[in-house]
């Protein structure tokens, strides 16, 4: 049975192997190295995750099946400047085996509910242009497309398109 959960300290070497392979399964995908360099989660990751179980605005979750945890999420509140709320979910992913099933629908059910208890007007997420499985996921979450991002290569080959 799938299940979305809040993260504990213990869960955190698991969450952080998934989002290594997150950063491995998107880096390769079309605007994928810039969101890399630019927006993926650093190294140390695990430190990274902590940071949030400890934050009121922030929350991340396990995605489990049969308890055993094949997915993760993380969201936080973002202040904006005319003093409204907008929640950012920063990560979403569950293991390829595990996906079409409902846990990434689980884990989004409890961050929309959470975001929506701590009074956001919204909540953003980012698909990459290579990655139409997210974007198709997200439409399917209810989220539109809001803004665009356009970007151009400098032929600069530390950091590829």
């Amino acid at each position: 049975m799938e299940a979305a959960r809040p993260a504990t300290e213990a869960d955190l070497p698991r969450l952080a192997e998934l989002v290594r392979a997150v950063t491995a399964e998107l880096e390769v995908t079309r605007g994928g190295a810039v969101w890399k360099a630019r927006e993926s989660r650093q190294e140390p990751i695990e430190r990274d995750l902590e940071k949030l179980l400890g934050d009121p605005d922030g929350r991340l979750l396990a995605g489990t099946i049969d308890d055993v945890i094949v997915g993760y999420a993380a969201a936080r509140i973002e202040r904006l400047v005319d003093g409204s709320r907008l929640g950012i979910v920063d990560d979403i992913y569950v293991e390829d085996g595990a996906r079409g099933i409902g846990l990434g629908e689980a884990m989004m059910d409890v961050l929309v509910a959470w975001c929506d208890t701590e009074g956001c007007i919204g909540m953003d997420a980012m698909a990459l242009p290579g990655h139409r499985h997210t974007k198709n996921f997200f439409e399917e979450s209810g989220f539109t497309a809001r803004q665009l991002i356009m970007h151009k290569p400098l032929n600069r080959p530390e950091v590829a398109n």
